[in-house]
Parts: C-alpha cells; sequence; structure tokens
C-alpha cells in the first residue's frame, strides 16, 4: 500500500494561527497506528502533488488569501488531486479561499475563490473572537463535540451543495445563524484554530478514515480526554454568543 500523503499548502502565506499542527496531528496518529505516511510542505511557487491523500491549508491575511488563489488556480494540482478522491481540510482564511467568493480590504473587494465549497463570505458586523463549541454528528449519527478558538472578521454563507460541519453551542461560527463550518463531497472548511485537530481526535480521525476509505482503531489516549474535558467545561463556563 502506498503512503497517505499529507500535503501542506503555503505554510508560509496560510500558518500565521498555528495551523500548521492540523498536519503534525495526522501524520503523528497515523505513526501511533503504524500507517505509512508521508507529510509534505508546499509553499508558493512550488507544485502541489497531485496524488495526495490529504490536502490543508490554513489560516491567513487578506493578501495572502489573494496571493493563495492566484496561485492554486495557475497549479491546478489540488483540483486534479479532488478530483482523484483526495480529502480537502481547509481553517479559517483557507476555508475562506475555498468558497465562491469571499471579499478583502476597507473596501471589501469581492474576490473568486477556488468553488471547492459552496459557501460565500463577506465582511461580518463583528469580529468573531474566542473559544467556540460546537456539536458535530459523526457519519456514524454519534455526536462529537468540536473545541477550538475562533478569530474571523468575515461571516460565511453556505448555499445548496455545501452543508454545516456542525451545530454551535458557543460562540458565533459562520455567521451567527447556529452552524459552523461547512462540508461538500470530500472538502471541509472550519473556523476554529487551535490547531483544531489537535484538540478533537475524533475530526482528526474522520479525515484519516475519508482518506484511508476504511474506519480507524481507536487510540487509548486518556490524558487527551481530560484534557479535553477541562476545556470543554471552562468554555461552557463562559459562554459566548452574537452580540454577548
Amino acid at each position: 500500500m502506498s503512503p497517505v500523503r499529507i500535503v501542506l499548502i503555503y505554510q508560509s502565506l496560510l500558518g500565521i494561527y498555528g495551523d500548521r499542527g492540523n498536519a503534525m496531528v495526522l501524520a503523528k496518529r497515523l505513526e501511533w497506528r503504524g500507517i505509512d505516511h508521508e507529510l509534505i510542505v508546499v509553499e508558493p511557487g512550488e507544485p502541489v502533488p497531485p496524488d495526495a491523500g490529504v490536502y490543508l491549508l490554513g489560516g491567513g491575511e487578506d493578501m495572502a488569501q489573494i496571493s493563495a488563489v492566484r496561485a492554486l488556480t495557475s497549479d491546478t494540482n489540488l483540483f486534479r488531486g479532488m478530483d482523484a478522491g483526495a480529502v480537502l481540510f481547509a481553517v479559517c482564511a483557507g476555508y475562506q479561499i475555498c468558497g465562491q467568493t469571499f471579499t478583502v480590504g476597507d473596501h471589501d473587494e469581492v474576490i473568486d475563490g477556488l468553488g471547492l465549497l459552496d459557501v460565500t463570505t463577506r465582511r461580518g458586523p463583528q469580529r468573531a473572537v474566542g473559544e467556540i463549541l460546537t456539536r458535530w454528528t459523526r457519519p456514524d449519527g454519534s455526536v462529537s463535540l468540536i473545541t477550538g478558538f475562533e478569530n474571523h472578521g468575515g461571516f460565511t454563507t453556505l448555499g445548496a451543495d455545501a452543508a454545516p460541519l456542525a451545530q454551535v453551542e458557543v460562540g458565533i461560527g459562520n455567521s451567527g445563524d447556529g452552524t459552523e463550518g461547512a462540508v461538500q463531497g470530500r472538502a471541509i472548511g472550519t473556523y476554529p484554530h487551535g490547531p483544531v485537530l489537535a484538540r478533537n481526535p475524533d475530526l482528526a480521525d474522520h479525515v484519516l478514515s475519508l482518506a484511508l476509505g476504511r474506519d480507524l482503531e481507536p487510540l487509548d489516549l486518556p490524558e487527551v480526554d481530560r484534557l479535553r474535558a477541562d476545556r470543554i467545561a471552562h468554555v461552557r463556563a463562559g459562554r459566548r454568543r452574537v452580540g454577548a
């Protein structure tokens, strides 16, 4: 079996919030299971491998978003990889650029996105900053909590072809409408940092399961469970909603 290729795209542009950690988490969880893998970091000017199992995009600023869209549109290998069945996991600015359009700058210039998610992003009435807690319904119907830290000025609206990743319990999420993130096919977008896959091992394993085409055996990491329980209790103790 070929190694699972995890490709972190444009760390220098979309890496200011520590989202590189998502790639490291996926690699480590494969290593713990004895599954062969390869972690590749691709920077602007370098070709994106068209044969990845997972592509990762992180958070960044306005001009970095524009640069990333231009480079990925010119390269085209991300699209080829997605057509071949890869999984895309995009966070914050990475999530926004995967949509149909997003805005940048003081004049809210509308920029065409990559079109991998049927979402649009516009400047919101306030900046969403703080801990967020959402409820994610897993493919088997069970519910898992997603904990993280959101920091975004753009508010995202989902179109008909995208479904929410999760429902907000605490925080703002997409636009204060009770939803967070988006899923469309094998593309997943979400706002929380943390890195979010370090804080949410169920979600990390879901991404890997999609890439591998099979369920993964669980990992027994009680210290992670204890830390998650502490974080969730902390967020619920200081609930934050739109207008709060």
